[in-house]
């Protein structure tokens, strides 16, 4: 039976097409996976179907009702519940406030209504299977967990249907699991699901069925049973695509930086060596240590003990310091950490280098967008204008656009902390040929992910973190997702039994 039938949705901004004529057809009590590249139309589809944007031409009927064009209060009283990508919560308030918040309850004397709240609030995220106090300022929440408070939020609204943007891109494999069976025993009771993201396995595991959007147009809808991952991403990015493996062996320079048992918050005792030119990739379940270790390289979190040298300097300390000895990161939440929302692709784009440079009175607009032009080709940045704000880029483009403000800033060690998170298939691709061409001019460069087939297709070796502490480091031959998980999960020892490929 169908829920959900939204036909020939047409919509433009500034006489840009970004949808035309996009069908969309969902079932009731089943998972539909939305799929394209960065700028294909699927969020611009989903903030039309939550009432976000107006749509310029078709119809929307959900339960068999059509929505008003552009009403969010019609399609949140219809039951449609929209957990975007970008995380939409308050740090100042407490897990359960951010729960109710707009939704709270009142006793018979007009006050908040606090203990319901807290007790409904701790009975949700027991039964979503999530450790998390209601009590809790939502400040003190890592990324993971933010998200699971979104989709929380989804939940209690008691929605019909729940747009799911990249729910999973913060979260650690337990995490998943539960969010998994979390939304299986959910769909039992008939709740429907649009479940949108650029992960094949998810997909396959999760979804009944698929549509494909590219280029502002509908390609393909199918059974996620009749078809394989490969067609899927042909559907997505058209015959171009290529599964070819892009790692390449080459010769790196000398040892350039050196880490010596370094201790600080949630990471103990690590030490290892890169040379000029060397790939290395950080893994390790959620938790593990891997950011906090990237941050205390740049300088956001202490060092308590231990010693960083980079190219024959001690990093002094401090995120100024580290710029100044062209150290380089891209954070993992780019909405809290990276974009400046209120600022164009510009002015994103040369913010670090003038924060280095501070001395220069002016800045020169014309050799800036010189500068931003060659990033943009260079990149493949999908943007109309350097003048447009940021925020009007899909997620995957935002997050070129950072990579070109490290790069304009002549970085020779980058600090990549999940670097593809919210990034299209075919866009992965760009941003591992780039990594790899970069890494052959001779810039040092860390990834940090928990994808070990994206370690593979660029990682010159891979650490592996358990509890903050350094378990294995595993060549690139070695590397495969079994290895990774006896020591990502402790199953092994990595002190005490060295197997072959893999030593500490």
């Amino acid at each position: 039976m169908e829920l959900l039938k939204m036909e020939q949705i047409q919509k433009a901004f500034f006489g840009v097409k970004v949808l035309e004529d996009v069908s969309l057809v969902v079932e009731e009590g089943e998972v539909h996976a939305l799929l394209g590249e960065n700028g294909a139309g699927k969020s611009t589809l989903m903030n039309i179907l939550s009432g976000v944007y107006t749509r310029d031409a078709g119809t929307v009927v959900f339960a068999g009702k059509e929505l008003q064009n552009g009403s969010i209060a019609a399609a949140e009283q219809a039951g449609i519940a929209f957990v975007h990508q970008e995380l939409n919560i308050f740090n100042d308030l407490k897990v359960y406030e951010n729960l109710f918040l707009g939704k709270e309850y009142v006793n018979r004397f007009g006050r908040l209504d606090k203990n319901r709240m807290r007790k409904e609030a701790e009975e949700l995220l027991m039964e979503m299977g999530v450790q998390m106090d209601p009590e809790q300022s939502a400040d003190e929440l890592d990324t993971g967990k933010k998200q699971l408070l979104e989709i929380a939020k989804a939940l209690h609204s008691k929605a019909k249907l729940i747009i799911l943007d990249e729910p999973t891109t913060a979260l650690n494999k337990e995490e998943i699991v539960h969010l998994f069976e979390l939304i299986r025993n959910l769909k039992e009771k008939g709740t429907t699901f649009i479940f949108i993201s650029h992960k094949m396995p998810e997909i396959f595991q999760i979804a009944d069925r698929y549509t494909v959007l590219r280029n502002a147009r509908f390609i393909h809808s199918g059974k996620i049973s009749e078809t394989n991952a490969e067609q899927v991403t042909r559907y997505m990015v058209g015959e171009t695509y290529s599964n070819e493996d892009l790692y390449k062996n080459r010769e790196l320079g000398e040892t350039v930086l050196e880490v010596k048992e370094i201790c600080g918050k949630d990471f103990d005792r690590v030490s290892f060596e890169l040379k000029k030119g060397e790939i290395l990739g950080f893994t390790g379940l959620q938790g593990a240590g891997c950011s906090e270790v990237m941050q205390a390289l740049f300088g956001y979190l202490p060092i308590t003990s231990g010693t960083v040298t980079f190219r024959d300097q001690t990093l002094p300390g401090g995120i100024h310091q580290a710029m100044k000895h062209k150290v380089g990161m891209v954070a993992a939440n780019r909405k809290e950490n990276s974009v400046v929302a209120d600022m164009t692709l510009l002015e994103n784009m040369y913010l670090s280098e003038h924060t280095i440079s501070g001395r220069k009175l002016h800045i020169y607009k014309q050799q800036e967008q010189k500068k931003y032009e060659n990033y943009h080709s260079m990149l493949n940045i999908k943007a109309n204008s350097s003048q447009d704000l940021i925020t009007s880029l899909s997620g995957g483009n935002q997050q070129k656009v950072i990579l070109a403000r490290w790069l304009n800033t002549n970085a020779e060690l980058l600090l990549l902390d999940n670097p593809t998170q919210g990034i299209d298939v075919g866009a992965k691709e760009e941003i591992y040929r780039l990594i790899l061409e970069l890494a052959q001019k001779g810039i040092t460069i860390i990834v940090n992910t928990l994808e070990i087939p994206e370690l593979k297709k660029i990682a010159d070796r891979c650490i592996v973190f358990y509890h903050g502490r350094i378990m294995a480091q595993l060549p690139h031959d070695d590397l495969n997702e079994e290895a990774v998980m006896l020591y990502a999960t402790g199953a092994v020892d990595g002190q005490k039994n060295k197997t072959e490929g893999a030593y500490v």
